[in-house]
Formats: structure tokens, sequence, C-alpha cells
């Protein structure tokens, strides 16, 4: 059986140029096609058993997302699970439903199983790491941030807040509201932020009568809008700040016949949508892309990078 110093020499680089290539790793063009050429002549397979036994941890990564039924969180999976698998890491997934014993209960299983690692867009701020700390464990946190000083990738969700907000004040729109999820998600209330920084920037009032929290989902963009439509000065328009909640507004804008009057910016793509509609402004994300970055810095520690916790800000675009 072919071993990674017979690739190695076969394709005249170190062992450790090998590995990168085969972990996907940015290695120079020219190198990873020798390598990669190496592999298939010698029919290499790495020997993930043993790897596993060195690093008494299996090759197995948990992902925890809150609502895997939202197509963002699917597309997060996506990224994830490619760059894992590539690394021949299989991926666990786990849909805690926003609950914190039911993440708390997945994160045990990670710890008891000996898994290589875990992703996470945890229910809120702090949620039970410690017991994969204290192992060692290479942990990443996506989309939402948290308190422990670990790797975490996120959007720049001020910065959407005010993106999508300003859409609808350049549109004519004066009075603006937002639906938003729970306080205690960071994304929720970092997208609210960037309403109120919108409105005061062109002089606009955002009265707290204006932001509606509910569930980041059909339902509460759907329960919001109705509140906000019985209001006795009812908004003009609104922001949604995710996709689900864009739906739920959307269908309760169609309920009350106000599509050609009512304003509606969305973060996130909506699903299924085919074509563009009326006074529908949407900010699109790259949630695969969330996922693939995600996958890499956990395989980096992995790797056994030896680094200080980093924070991967995404660009909006």
């Amino acid at each position: 059986m072919a071993r990674m110093v017979d690739v190695a020499k076969m394709a005249g680089v170190s062992t450790a140029t090998v590995s990168r290539v085969l972990n996907g790793k940015t290695v120079r063009a020219d190198l990873t096609e020798v390598v990669q050429r190496a592999v298939r002549d010698l029919e290499y397979t790495p020997d993930r058993t043993a790897r596993s036994l060195r690093r008494r941890h299996s090759a197995v990564v948990a992902l925890i997302l809150p609502d895997i039924e939202n197509p963002f969180f699917t597309a997060v999976a996506r990224g994830v699970e490619d760059v894992a698998a590539e690394a021949g890491y299989s991926v666990v997934m786990c849909n805690s439903d926003e609950l914190p014993d039911k993440e708390r209960r997945y994160l045990g299983v990670a710890k008891s199983e000996n898994m290589a690692g875990v992703i996470i867009a945890p229910t809120g701020p702090k949620p039970h790491l410690e017991g994969l700390l204290e192992r060692g464990r290479a942990l990443v946190v996506v989309d939402r941030e948290v308190r422990h000083s670990v790797d975490q990738v996120a959007f720049d969700n001020r910065e959407l807040g005010r993106r999508a907000t300003k859409l609808l004040i350049d549109r004519g729109y004066r009075l603006i509201a937002c639906v938003t999820g729970p306080a205690k998600v960071s994304t929720a209330v970092d997208r609210a932020k960037g309403w109120r920084d919108a409105m005061a920037a062109a002089g606009l009032a955002a009265p707290a009568r204006y932001l509606c929290r509910r569930s980041f989902r059909v339902d509460g963009g759907l329960a919001a809008i109705e509140e906000l439509l019985a209001l006795p000065e009812p908004p003009e328009a609104v922001l949604a700040t995710n996709n689900l909640c864009g739906v739920g507004a959307l269908r309760a804008v169609a309920a009350r016949n106000l599509e050609a009057s009512f304003g509606v910016a969305v973060i996130g793509d909506l699903p299924f949508a085919t074509q563009p509609l009326e006074n529908v402004v949407v900010t699109p994300l790259n949630p695969r892309g969330m996922g693939v970055t995600a996958a890499r810095m956990l395989l980096e520690r992995l790797d056994g990078l030896d680094l200080g916790p980093r924070k991967v800000v995404l660009g909006v675009g």
C-alpha cells in the first residue's frame, strides 16, 4: 500500500506539501497538479483511521444549526460538507430548533463521541462549549456571535441592516418598520441597529413601536406585519431582517392587497422567488461561502494551527 512519503517522493515535494494538497489548502497550481498525479498513479488512499488514532478523535464533524429547513442554513451546510468531504471528514447534521437544551444535548454527543470538531450557529450568545474546549476540540461559530474565545464567521450584520433600509428610503418611503428575530440572537440585534442607523442618517424617526421582535420564521414575519398594520399610524414599508421573515411579511401584505404600495426590504434571498416582485428589494447573502470559510478554519485547527481566536467578517458586497 502506498504511503504519503511515497507520494511525496514521486511528486518531488515534501510530505507537508502532500498533506496540504490532500486537505484542500492553498498550494501552487503546479505543485497541486504533480501531487494529484502521484496520488492517482500510486492509487494512494489516506489512512484516516490511523490519523484519527493519533489525534484521538474521529474523522467526523458536527454541524449544529438552528433551523435546517431555512434555505440559508441549508446552503451553509452545503459549503461545510463540500470542504469537509474533500478533506476526508464526514459531517453529522444536527437541528437545534432554536432550543438551548437540544443544542446542549448535541454538544454533549459531539464530546462523548470524540468528534473532531463542531461548527455551530448557536441559539444564543453563551452556548455550552466548555466541555469541548476543555478537550481541545476544534470549534467554529457561524452567523451569530458568542462570548466565548473561539473562531467565528459572520456577516457585517449592522451594515446589512443599514444598506437594506436605505434601499427603501431611496424609493421614497419614510415610515419604515423593522421585523427582526429574538434579542438573544446577535444577527437580529445588529441588523436592527443598522435599521436605526439608516433612519437616523436620513433624519427619519425609528420609534420603538416600529421594531417588532418575532421568530426568524415565516409565522414571525406574518404576525409582525399584522401587528404593525394595526397601529394607529402604520408604516409604509418594512425591513425584514432574514429571508423567512421576508416571506411572512410578503404573505401578510398580499393578504391585504397592499403589494402595489407597501415596501418590503429583505436581507437574504427569498426562497423560490423566480421573478422580481413589485416594491420588494432584496439584499442577497452568500451562506455557502460562510460554510466554506468555517470548514476551512476548522480544518486548519485540526491540522494543528495554534493561533488565538479568529473572527472573519464576510463582506456585504
